[in-house]
């Protein structure tokens, strides 16, 4: 089964001149053409079209896009990602409803509040999950109990520790570093430290992190807004720093 351009814009809610672009970015070509001029897309198509409204809704510009189907081969596993990814926002929005919910009916009859009823969907262990998922419970228990242990001071400094690092990350990319130059190489090297701070930096635990700033937009965001293509440059250039300094000894 096959649609034509204008059905699939009309389906898709967008314009036959957006596909079209996305067709000179290399983003969707169709799946044939007629002999008419019409463009004509395929389910596999459609699937991909469906990948690339999926990032534009997170936030991506089409460029962190295309980099991130040329890294993701396996469609399906593209998508096992693009569903948890929507089912825990769904989560965090419904706690958020449920919340501001709660602060409404209880300050309409003037009923006393509770912390935990009115933070609820803004804290971190909503990640709890999937860091258990990831690395382990002794992992998420560690990081939990060293952020709690930070003073509001310290917390702060650790954030921008980590923003002016992903800020000289966008220079490079600006400036069109390989990922095995020697300035990239001592970004990468700050960015080690950095993730030390929490953990012990094993080789196969950096590349694994620094892997998901491709492959997770909510990771890659932190990188992509300085310049697009930062966090692939992050994930190439932390690898072979983890491949020449690091083991998992």
């Amino acid at each position: 089964m096959e649609w034509s351009i204008q059905d699939i814009a009309k389906k898709a809610g967008t314009t036959s001149r957006t596909l079209r672009h996305y067709g000179e970015l290399g983003l969707l070509d169709p799946s044939r053409v007629g002999s008419n001029g019409y463009r004509y897309y395929d389910q596999d198509a459609l699937v991909r079209l469906q990948r690339i409204l999926l990032l534009r809704e997170l936030g991506l510009s089409l460029p962190a896009i295309a980099g991130i189907l040329d890294g993701q081969q396996d469609t399906a596993a593209a998508l096992r990602t693009h569903l948890a990814l929507l089912e825990q926002e769904r989560e965090r929005v419904g706690r958020l409803i449920a919340s501001v919910r709660t602060t409404l009916h209880k300050t309409g009859r003037g009923e006393e509040l509770m912390a935990e009823e009115v933070l609820d969907g803004f804290d971190h262990t909503r990640y709890e999950q999937e860091v258990t998922e990831r690395w382990g419970r002794d992992a998420y228990e560690k990081g939990d109990r060293w952020w709690r242990a930070l003073s509001e001071r310290e917390r702060k400094e650790f954030t921008q520790r980590h923003e002016t690092i992903a800020r000289d990350w966008g220079r490079a990319r600006k400036d069109g570093l390989a990922a095995d130059s020697e300035e990239a190489q001592a970004i990468a090297r700050r960015h080690c430290d950095w993730l030390s701070t929490t953990t012990s930096p094993a080789r196969s635990y950096v590349i694994g992190v620094t892997a998901m700033y491709v492959d997770d937009p909510r990771f890659g965001r932190n990188y992509d807004k300085y310049e697009e293509g930062t966090a692939v440059l992050v994930r190439d250039a932390m690898k072979v720093y983890a491949e020449r300094h690091l083991t998992d000894d």
